[in-house]
């Protein structure tokens, strides 16, 4: 198949609410855990996105690096989804019923787009960022070369242990938790088909989705 704040405990800079150039990069297939909602607890298949800013750097090790924010999604195409309504938007149209189901989440890494980053505060009274709305780059607006390699992690093509060691304890802890990553360990799903690849390709467009 083909990826908010941190628990780490470490601050982070704030980027500033507003409008954003940004570039999809990496893309975390978490998997299948129990989320309490609406004080209902039910099993979630969750991806995480991540976007670069690539006109909001800092230095990072004495290294300037552009700033990045990340969202969990359900892997869902339902039509009331939040990813498929966040496509819908990037892409500038809705989806086709066949479309949503023939759709490879893949292409989105490298595809750039808008960002409206709002500001939003925890339960702890701390303030974090959070994406508001997503959409296409306005018409003859350009978006910089990618600066970070992309990334995909899942658990057929790109699952390894030293990946999963190498992500922010929140994460590592989530992928170690889940359904895919205990029957993975168990060694259940080797021959298993990825439903969440669907053969079928979505009709062209201007942007690769």
């Amino acid at each position: 198949m083909s990826i908010t704040a941190t628990s780490t405990g470490t601050k982070r800079e704030l980027i500033p609410a507003d409008t954003y150039v940004a570039r999809c990069y990496s893309m975390v297939h978490i998997g299948t855990n129990e989320e309490v909602i609406l004080g209902e607890t039910k099993r979630m298949n969750k991806v995480r996105l991540t976007w670069e800013l690539p006109n909001e750097k800092r230095e990072f090790d004495g290294v300037e690096k552009p700033l990045v924010i990340s969202k969990e999604y359900t892997l869902s195409m339902h039509e009331k989804s939040n990813l498929r309504k966040d496509l819908e938007n990037w892409r500038g149209k809705g989806f086709s019923e066949d479309e949503a189901k023939a759709f490879d989440i893949t292409k989105l890494l490298g595809v750039p787009c808008m960002l409206s980053v709002v500001h939003a505060v925890s339960k702890s009274g701390d303030k974090y960022n959070k994406i508001g709305s997503i959409s296409k780059l306005m018409k003859g607006m350009e978006c910089p070369e990618q600066f970070n390699q992309s990334f995909e992690f899942n658990y057929t093509d790109n699952f390894s242990d030293e990946a999963v060691d190498k992500f922010p304890d929140f994460i590592k802890d989530k992928i170690k938790s889940s359904d895919e990553y205990r029957e993975l360990k168990a060694g259940i799903t080797d021959n298993e088909p990825d439903e969440s690849q669907p053969d079928n390709e979505p009709e062209s467009d201007d942007l690769p989705f």
